[in-house]
Parts: structure tokens; C-alpha cells; sequence
């Protein structure tokens, strides 16, 4: 093959690979926004706001606890095969979704998407990365990456235009897009050479993960209504303390855990997680609160909605390429801690400034602004403060370990959410006690950013090296 002929195939490559992962990243975005209107519709028959909070967490709780697994059952099996599947099953689920006649349905077929998101996502990046000649893989990577950034710009201001169609569509939009990159792959992705010889991959611990996470979560919404003390809630503590237990059992004795005990023995990693979840229950609170205020308290059409969510999904990309440019050398973790703190401000001037006549540009959009820059600060780097100091065989095991605890953050986030908006009929004090989990969240990830920057340890307690900060190609590094 020519060189000229190499360069346009190359091209085709990267766009159904980065192509993909855009478009899972994307359907978070139109979902949230479309949440509303889905509950008009399916809650009629009495759904409550804890049921369909499902609709959330369900694909994120799957998705968290798959990852990993499916990132190394693709590598052994093969990712380009792993890679058409997963884009199959998350483009038919794309379709039961539409025409679900239930909440349950819904949940049940979120859940199912969210296992061909597992499968393609961690494949995309290695067949990027393996199709391309060595000049090109770094570029190719950080566009890979900066793909969820993008998706989170365009996704509330596309949910709010396919959602004044039907909320349907928010669903069906994937299956034209699905079944062209599906073809595409196809075609023209070459295959990767699969290591037939990796351990089997820890699926019944990933179970246990799916199990102890969905435990946590239905205590925690349904915690009002059943009440704290109900058989019900305290089972529900009780089975998730039992599950996530025996994950950490199974840590410590499978060939392929869902996560290398190794990996936590390293300081910078650790915290890094931790941050990871923390800011994400601030995130995917303050993205579904600033949603449903507009939407059930303003009165805002999902379009307009989806055009004030925009402004701080905007700034994120910009954030994150401004950061890069003008402070190469600083380390991930200090901006991490930054960055939670700037979203903290955020979330203290929309609670501070609440008020349930609309005044957009005095409240929402100083806040979200102030997000947005918080994001475009932290997202992008929290895989890189996670893997600085990792080996490098370990760095891709890494990644996707800090993507699942983001997944994780943002599922127990929406939870509480819903535990809290749940928790009183006064909706101005409950939005306000919402953003405050929103800065409380914040403030916990910069403080566990700081911890991991206070003395960065290799795997074997050892000073690390310092190097000059680098962004690892993250597992979508933007909500």
C-alpha cells in the first residue's frame, strides 16, 4: 500500500475508533438532560424520582464494574472482535431503549448498553494505538482522549434538540451513528494480535462489584421513603458490605483481579482514586441538580435546558488545552486540587445565589462557568496523577482503574442526590443542601489531590522520580 493510500485509511481509522468512544461518552450527556421528559412519560404510572434515578445509575454501576474485565477479555480474545461487539450491543440496547414501555425496561436496557460500552471502550484505544506508525500514535491518543471533553460540549445543547423530537430519540440518535462506525470497523480496522495466554479475566468479582455498588446505591435512594432503620435498607447495607468484601477477597486471590493489589500499594495512585471518586460525586450531583432546577423549577423546554447546560461542558476543553500550553511542568495533582477547589466556588455561588424566579445569567451561568473551568482542570488530569509514578506495563491497568472510580463517583453522587432532594418538600432548601454536597464533595478531592502530591511514593515506598507532568490517554479523561 502506497503512502498516499496509507494516510486517508489511517484517518478513516481514527475516526471510527475515536468515533466511538465520543459517541458512548455522548449519550451521558443527552441523557441527563433528556431525564425529565423521560419521567414524564414512564413515571406516570408512579414511578418515584428514586426509581428512576436508575435510568443513571444502572449503566454507570455496569459499566464501572465491566471495565477492567472487558479491557483484558478483549486483549485475549481479540479487541477488534471485542471492539464490533460491544459497538453492537450498545447500538441494539440503543434501540430497546426507545421503545421501552417502562421505567424498569429502561433500566434493565441502560444496563445492557452499558456492556457493550465496556467492551469497546478499552479496545478502541489499543487498536488506535496498534494502527497507527509510532509518529502518529501520540496525537492520536490525546484526540482520543480529548473526545469525551468534545462530547461534553455538544451533548446538552444535542440532547436538549432530540428531546423537543421525543425523548426516544436521545436513544435512537446511536443507532444510525452505531451501525456506520460498525461497518467502518469492519472494513478497515486491522486487527490486534490477542494474547492467548493472559489468566481469564475476574468476571465474578466484577459481579461482586455490580452487586456491592447496586446495594449501596438502593439503601441510599430509597433510604427515605423505606426508611434508614427498614429491614430493607439495613439488608441492602448488609449485602453490600457482604459483596464488597468478598471482592477484596478475591483481590488478593485471582491470577487477574479486577484490581492488581500492586496498584495500591502505590500512594500517588490510592489518593488519586480517591480524589477520582470524590469529585465525581460532586460532578454527576451538580450536573443532574443544575438539570432538574431549570427543568422542574424554572419551567426550562429541554432545549433551552440543554443550552444553559452547555456554557460549562464549553469551557472544559478549553481549560484543559489552556492548562497543557501555559503550565506543561506542573504536576497532575496540584491541578486536580486546584480545580476541585475552583468547583467548589462554583457550587458555593449557585447555592448562595439560588432562586427559584429565573435569573440564568446571575446564577446559573457564573456557577456552571466556574464548573466548567474546575472540570477542564481535573478530568484530563486525574489519570495522569494516577499513573505518573506506575510502571509502564502498569500504566493501562491504571487508566481504566480510574475510569471505573469515576463511573463509581458519579453513580453514588446521583444517589445521594436523590437522597437528599427526597429528604424534604422544600425545594429551595433541598437544592441548596444539594449544591452543598456538590462543595463538600469538591473540597474532600482537593484534599486528597494535596495528600497525593504531599509525597509521591513509587510501588516499593520509595521517593518517585519527578518527572514533568504528562496526561496519560485516559479512559475518556471528561464526563
Amino acid at each position: 500500500m502506497s503512502l498516499k493510500s496509507q494516510v486517508p485509511r489511517a484517518a478513516l481509522v481514527t475516526t471510527v475508533l475515536v468515533g466511538a468512544t465520543f459517541l458512548v461518552s455522548l449519550d451521558l450527556f443527552i441523557v441527563n438532560v433528556a431525564f425529565d421528559e423521560i419521567g414524564r412519560d414512564l413515571a406516570a404510572g408512579g414511578a418515584s424520582l428514586a426509581d428512576l434515578s436508575w435510568v443513571l445509575t444502572a449503566y454507570a454501576v455496569v459499566f464501572a464494574a465491566l471495565l477492567v474485565p472487558m479491557g483484558r477479555l478483549t486483549d485475549r480474545y481479540g479487541r477488534k472482535s471485542g471492539f464490533v461487539a460491544g459497538l453492537a450491543v450498545f447500538t441494539v440496547a440503543s434501540v430497546a431503549c426507545g421503545f421501552s414501555g417502562s421505567v424498569w425496561q429502561l433500566v434493565g436496557f441502560r444496563a445492557l448498553q452499558a456492556v457493550g460500552a465496556a467492551a469497546l471502550t478499552p479496545a478502541s484505544l489499543g487498536l488506535l494505538l496498534a494502527a497507527l506508525p509510532e509518529a502518529r500514535r501520540a496525537p492520536a491518543a490525546r484526540l482520543w482522549a480529548l473526545s469525551g471533553a468534545v462530547a461534553a460540549a455538544l451533548g446538552p445543547a444535542a440532547g436538549g434538540a432530540l428531546v423537543q423530537a421525543s425523548w426516544q430519540w436521545a436513544f435512537w440518535i446511536n443507532v444510525p451513528v452505531g451501525l456506520v462506525l460498525a461497518v467502518g470497523a469492519a472494513l478497515l480496522v486491522p486487527d490486534v494480535r490477542h494474547n492467548a495466554g493472559a489468566p481469564r479475566p475476574d468476571l465474578a468479582g466484577a459481579a461482586l462489584v455490580a452487586i456491592g455498588i447496586g446495594a449501596v446505591v438502593l439503601a441510599i435512594v430509597e433510604g427515605n421513603g423505606w426508611g434508614w432503620t427498614s429491614a430493607r435498607v439495613l439488608t441492602s447495607f448488609a449485602v453490600a458490605a457482604v459483596a464488597l468484601v468478598a471482592f477484596a477477597w478475591r483481590t488478593t486471590h485471582h491470577p487477574a483481579p479486577v484490581i492488581d493489589p500492586a496498584l495500591l500499594r502505590v500512594r500517588s495512585f490510592r489518593w488519586a482514586n480517591a480524589a477520582t471518586v470524590l469529585f465525581n460525586v460532586g460532578f454527576g450531583a451538580s450536573l443532574l441538580a443544575g438539570i432538574l432546577w431549570m427543568q422542574q423549577v424554572w419551567g426550562y423546554s429541554a432545549l433551552r435546558t440543554g443550552l444553559a447546560v452547555a456554557l460549562g461542558p464549553v469551557l472544559v476543553p478549553v481549560t484543559a488545552v489552556l492548562a497543557a500550553r501555559l503550565l506543561p511542568r506542573a504536576r497532575p495533582g496540584r491541578l486536580v486540587a486546584a480545580g476541585s477547589v475552583v468547583t467548589a466556588l462554583g457550587g458555593v455561588v449557585m447555592a448562595a445565589r439560588l432562586a427559584e424566579t429565573p435569573s440564568y445569567w446571575t446564577t446559573v451561568a457564573p456557577a456552571w462557568c466556574l464548573i466548567g473551568v474546575g472540570v477542564g482542570l481535573v478530568m484530563p488530569n486525574l489519570v495522569a496523577a494516577a499513573t505518573t509514578t506506575l510502571p509502564v506495563h502498569q500504566v493501562s491497568t491504571g487508566s481504566g482503574v480510574v475510569t471505573m472510580s469515576r463511573q463509581v463517583g458519579q453513580v453514588l453522587g446521583v444517589s445521594l442526590l436523590v437522597c437528599v432532594l427526597g429528604a424534604t418538600t422544600d425545594v429551595h432548601a433541598a437544592f441548596t443542601r444539594a449544591w452543598a454536597l456538590v462543595v463538600g464533595s469538591a473540597v474532600l478531592a482537593a484534599l486528597a489531590a494535596t495528600a497525593m502530591e504531599a509525597r509521591r511514593r513509587g510501588p516499593t515506598g520509595s521517593t518517585a522520580r519527578r518527572e514533568p507532568a504528562r496526561t496519560a490517554p485516559a479512559h475518556s479523561p471528561a464526563p
